[in-house]
């Protein structure tokens, strides 16, 4: 199966898995990252999440959990469709007052917010496997933000159903540290 074959096939079971569960199962779920993960995680470190989008895992709770306890939170920031993504502080989880549409339609820090280099990156994902492979929207923003980065602790949140056997890895792909998901915390691979 190809990646494009696999991304179409994963977004459909993604759409049905999300669609089936009750609202008070979504209000639950991905409240605070599970304890051997956060024993990871050093104090005042910085903190890259995103603004989930559709289906996507929604990462708003870890957001404002790490932004309580004192770390810095930052986003996904674009300037154009064809630039490099970069990361700019989020300064008002609870509220997202700092936040504007960027050039893809979703939610990021506004232009005047401080760039700044996470040292922990949460990931969205279409589908992952128990080896830490992670198959994208396909636009390779994180693969290419990653590939300089080998330090930067990755991991990917996702719902139980976008676990897969197998994806088609390419050189470029950066594997994941470890994956979240409702049920289970896979990794460290």
């Amino acid at each position: 199966m190809t990646k494009a074959d696999l991304r179409k096939a994963l977004r459909a079971a993604r759409r049905e898995h999300v669609a089936a569960l009750p609202d008070q199962v979504r209000a639950l779920v991905f409240h605070r990252p599970p304890a051997p993960l956060l024993d990871r995680i050093a104090e005042g470190v910085t903190i890259g999440l995103y603004v989930a989008h559709g289906d996507e895992a929604p990462a708003a709770s870890y957001t404002r959990f790490f932004a309580e306890r004192g770390h810095r939170v930052a986003l996904p920031r674009f300037a154009t469709r064809e630039a490099e993504m970069q990361f700019a502080l989020h300064s008002d989880p609870f509220g997202e007052g700092d936040l504007e549409d960027g050039p893809f339609g979703m939610h990021q820090p506004v232009a005047d917010a401080e760039t700044v280099e996470p040292d922990v990156l949460f990931v969205p994902l279409i589908g992952f496997t128990t080896r830490g492979d992670r198959l994208g929207q396909g636009g390779g923003h994180y693969d290419r933000w990653l590939a300089g980065r080998p330090e930067t602790l990755r991991i990917g949140l996702a719902w139980d159903a976008q676990l897969v056997e197998d994806i088609p890895v390419e050189p470029h792909d950066v594997p994941l540290d470890a994956v979240v998901t409702p049920t289970r915390l896979y990794g460290p691979f």
